[in-house]
C-alpha cells in the first residue's frame, strides 16, 4: 500500500466530480490524467473497472430519472462497439492511442466551444448511431461519455434523467468491456491495490457532484469542463511530442 500514489488518487476524485456536474462522465478526465502515472492499457483496464463503482453510484443516487427507451436504443449498440473497439485495442501501438486521445479531446471541445448551438435530432437513427460511436470510443479510447452525452443532449433531458440513464448505459459498457480488458491482459495484478479506493472514490466523487449539481447551472458548468477537456488535450499531445522528442 505504500506504493499507492494518492496524487492520482486526488485528481480520480477531481476527475469523478466534475465528469457528474459536467454530463460527461469521469472516463474523459480520468484517461487522459493516468496517462501520467500508468501506461495506456494499465488505464484503460483500471476505467472499467472504476467506472463499475462510479456508475453504480450514479444509478442509486439518480435512479428515479432512468429513460428506458434510450437505454435500449444507445446502450444495446453501445455494447456491441465497446467489444469491438476493446478487441482492436490490442492491435494498435499505445503512442497512436495516446495520439489519437489528444486528437479527439481538443477537436471534440473546439467544436462545442466554437459553434455552441450544435444539435443532434432527437431521432432513433441519431441514438443508435452516438451509441455506436460512443461505444467503440469508449472500448478503443477509455472514454466515449463526451459523443454520448452530446447524442443525449438532443433529447433535452433533465438533469437527473440525463446522468440516471448515462449511468445505466456506461454502466453496461464498462461490465462488457471489462471482460475484454481482461481477455487482452489490461487488468493487471499490480493495478488491483487502486480498486477499493477507486470504488470508495466513484462513490463520494458522485455524492459530491450531485450537490454541486444543485447549485450550477449545467450550461455554465460544461463551458467550463470543454476548457478543461481541450487543456488535456493539449497537455497530452505536448507530452507525446516531447517523447518522441520532435
Amino acid at each position: 500500500m505504500n506504493e499507492v500514489n494518492y496524487i492520482f488518487l486526488l485528481l480520480a476524485l477531481i476527475a469523478e466530480i466534475i465528469g457528474t456536474i459536467g454530463g460527461f462522465g469521469s472516463s474523459v478526465f480520468f484517461v487522459p490524467l493516468g496517462n501520467f502515472y500508468f501506461d495506456f492499457y494499465s488505464v484503460l483496464g483500471l476505467t472499467a473497472l472504476f467506472h463499475l463503482s462510479s456508475n453504480l453510484s450514479k444509478i442509486f443516487l439518480f435512479k428515479k430519472g432512468l429513460d428506458k427507451k434510450l437505454l435500449l436504443s444507445i446502450g444495446i449498440p453501445s455494447v456491441v462497439f465497446v467489444t469491438i473497439g476493446g478487441f482492436l485495442s490490442s492491435f494498435l501501438n499505445t503512442d497512436i492511442l495516446e495520439i489519437v486521445l489528444g486528437l479527439f479531446l481538443i477537436g471534440f471541445s473546439s467544436l462545442f466551444l466554437i459553434k455552441r448551438k450544435i444539435t443532434i435530432s432527437p431521432n432513433k437513427k441519431n441514438a443508435i448511431i452516438g451509441g455506436s460511436f460512443s461505444g467503440f470510443s469508449a472500448g478503443l479510447l477509455g472514454t466515449g461519455g463526451a459523443i454520448r452525452g452530446l447524442t443525449m443532449a438532443a433529447f433535452n433531458l433533465d438533469k437527473s434523467v440525463f446522468i440516471a440513464t448515462s449511468a445505466f448505459i456506461d454502466f453496461m459498457i464498462d461490465f462488457s468491456r471489462m471482460f475484454v480488458y481482461y481477455n487482452n491482459g489490461y487488468i493487471h495484478k499490480h493495478d488491483l491495490k487502486y480498486v477499493p479506493f477507486l470504488f470508495i472514490i466513484g462513490l463520494l466523487g458522485s455524492f459530491i457532484g450531485k450537490k454541486i449539481l444543485v447549485y450550477i447551472p449545467q450550461s455554465k458548468f460544461r463551458r467550463l469542463s470543454l476548457f478543461f477537456i481541450l487543456f488535456i488535450g493539449v497537455v497530452t499531445v505536448i507530452q507525446l511530442i516531447f517523447r518522441w522528442g520532435i
